[in-house]
């Protein structure tokens, strides 16, 4: 990679760094006050809830933010907010109250992601996209798992420490992003493909990304519950939600690279098979800590590569130029899976018991390798065009990072095989959401200052 692209993507990766050391462990921080204060799993998760409808908020609307201010001046107004809805949750205690701060944070954080994700995505052309989203990914988990060693730690030095360090960390993140030179890339509002278009095209894409929105979100949510009520303390629930983010790091590739060369429909099947055992086992085995350890490592891996694979899968079947609205449909498609789903198990935990969690997880896995089996029964899937792209951008720009010139190429080869005009009518060209500045955009005069010589 060169220097100059370095350069260009070094802050924002910093600053979504920091930011992400402090938002890794939030989740689970909330979820074991909330236990430790005796409120049930069905409160845990409809304040759960609040978090992914500000992010579903957030992608909607944030970017007629970004245009009216700028990509500096949005990022510390959205890190700023996030800092303070964590440390007003620092300093008094009700979960009503708690759920609107994190619907408002949900909001401010997806706001964060778009600025870096816009911004990564003006720092180079498709043939370097794949490493700035390796470089996205690397940066995105490394932080979740740290920040979740960190839980411990953080706890044992008071009641509103943690809080305290996850808003002076999202407050530290801005200073990256400060010292960039003030120039803006262009950034307009997406279209995603609507959802009827989206479910004519591709059923199981859209099927694959709304499960995996319910399972990644409970995994976020719904597991640090299960592991402190099984009798693990909050330093240990910590670490057990490292292995689970590092099986998710660790396991994508490899899975990926099956996927490459395989039908993306058994891949998919596959998954789902291998999240039902995990979950039985969960459910059955006598568990030690190692075996938990190792069971939770796989089933990060397991329900992380969900998404990605249905992206990728449906990305074999989108003409090319679709593949920016797909993505960006498949994306909200996804958040609203997150929406719904601690909704949804929460209820499960509060009838079943704590296993409800897992009985939940099997459930939903049994339910996709019935699905995805039928529509192979119905359309076998088509030979993969492209190498697998791990999938992580939270917003809309974000998703054109993953339209690398692979993907493109390999779009308009399967154009020639199969005539998709019928699924997707009226669709030749889309332009990128996301440019470079024009030339009289290159310098953005902050409250309408005017630079002067100061000797």
């Amino acid at each position: 990679m060169s220097r100059q692209l370095l350069a260009m993507a070094l802050a924002p990766l910093l600053g979504l760094f920091i930011l992400g050391i402090g938002n890794g462990f939030l989740a689970t921080l909330i979820t074991v006050r909330l236990d430790a204060a005796g409120e049930s799993a069905t409160v845990i998760g409809i304040v759960s809830s609040a978090y992914f409808i500000g992010l579903a908020l957030g992608a909607l609307v944030n970017d007629r933010l970004l245009l009216r201010i700028g990509h500096i001046r949005a990022y510390g107004s959205f890190a700023s907010l996030v800092a303070v809805t964590v440390l007003l949750q620092g300093l008094f205690f009700d979960p009503w109250a708690w759920f609107v701060l994190r619907l408002i944070g949900g909001w401010a954080t997806v706001g964060v992601y778009l600025v870096i994700e816009s911004w990564l995505l003006t720092s180079g052309d498709q043939k370097v996209r794949g490493r700035l989203l390796a470089m996205y990914m690397i940066s995105l988990y490394a932080s979740g798992v740290l920040g979740q060693l960190l839980l411990g730690v953080t706890n044992a030095m008071g009641v509103t420490a943690p809080f305290m360090v996850i808003g002076l960390l999202a407050s530290l993140s801005v200073l990256p992003m400060a010292m960039i030179p003030r120039v803006s890339p262009i950034i307009e509002h997406a279209e995603p493909l609507p959802p009827l278009r989206l479910i004519t095209m591709t059923p199981t894409g859209v099927m694959g990304s709304l499960g995996s929105g319910m399972v990644v979100a409970a995994a976020y949510t719904l597991l640090p519950l299960y592991l402190q009520r099984i009798g693990m303390s909050v330093n240990q629930v910590g670490q057990m939600m490292a292995v689970v983010i590092l099986g998710a790091m660790l396991l994508q590739y490899p899975i990926g690279r099956w996927s490459d060369r395989h039908d993306r429909q058994i891949v998919l099947i596959g998954i789902s098979a291998f999240c039902v055992v995990i979950s039985v086992a969960m459910i059955w085995l006598p568990l030690s800590t190692p075996l938990l350890a190792a069971l939770l490592f796989l089933l990060g891996g397991g329900v992380f590569a969900l998404y990605p694979v249905a992206v990728s899968h449906a990305a074999d079947r989108a003409p090319a130029g679709a593949l920016v609205r797909m993505s960006q449909g498949l994306l909200l498609i996804n958040s609203i899976g997150a929406t719904i789903s601690p909704l949804m198990i929460s209820p499960v935990m509060t009838a079943m018991g704590d296993a409800g969690l897992f009985w939940a997880f099997g459930s939903l896995s049994l339910f996709f390798v019935l699905f995805f089996s039928w529509r192979r029964s119905v359309r076998p899937a088509p030979v993969p065009v492209a190498p697998f792209t791990p999938t992580t951008p939270m917003t809309a720009a974000g998703a054109e990072l993953v339209v690398t010139e692979e993907l493109m190429q390999g779009a308009l080869e399967h154009e020639h095989l199969e005539d998709l005009s019928d699924v997707v009518p009226d669709v030749d060209a889309v332009e990128p959401i996301v440019g470079p500045p024009s030339e009289d955009q290159t310098h953005i005069a902050y409250y309408d200052d005017v630079e002067t010589d100061v000797r």
